[in-house]
């Protein structure tokens, strides 16, 4: 390639923040809820130290060499996720979840919600969310097709 070729690349940056909430659906009994969220279904909540990974993509500026000044995502972020979610109760403190049941993946839909409103368009490619070291929730905007 010649050094005028496009160049795509993928720039990921990272933030944590510590939120509590309870697994908890409106559709289901309280002891349908128990049963499927067991202590996540605690009345008084539980809380967790979130990571979140945010990646963008698109073409290298030649003159600038970034894919995206990292000030501008970071500030995205702060806006994104920080504001509403650091030190919060997300299903008290968040509307979205008045009538989403806060899970791990619906935290990484919220994300991705949020920062597509900021975003220029085609931009974001991924959310990551960590709730814990073991459990990773992945989301890429992707909807079901009808019948999936």
């Amino acid at each position: 390639m010649s050094p005028r070729s496009a160049r795509l690349a993928r720039l990921s940056r990272s933030v944590t923040f510590s939120a509590c909430h309870r697994l908890h659906s409106k559709s289901l009994s309280d002891e349908e809820n128990l049963k499927l969220f067991g202590k996540c279904n605690n009345p008084n909540g539980h809380g967790h130290n979130y990571k979140v990974t945010v990646t963008v993509r698109g073409e290298i500026d030649p003159v600038s060499g970034m894919v995206m000044n990292l000030t501008d995502l970071k500030e995205y972020m702060q806006e994104a996720v920080m504001a509403p979610l650091d030190h919060k109760n997300l299903d008290k403190d968040v509307p979205f979840f008045a009538e989403v049941v806060s899970t791990t993946e619906n935290v990484a839909v919220f994300i991705w919600e949020s920062l597509q409103r900021l975003l220029p368009p085609g931009v974001l490619y991924k959310v990551k969310v960590h709730e814990t070291d073991q459990n990773v929730v992945v989301y890429k905007g992707e909807e079901a097709k009808a019948g999936e």
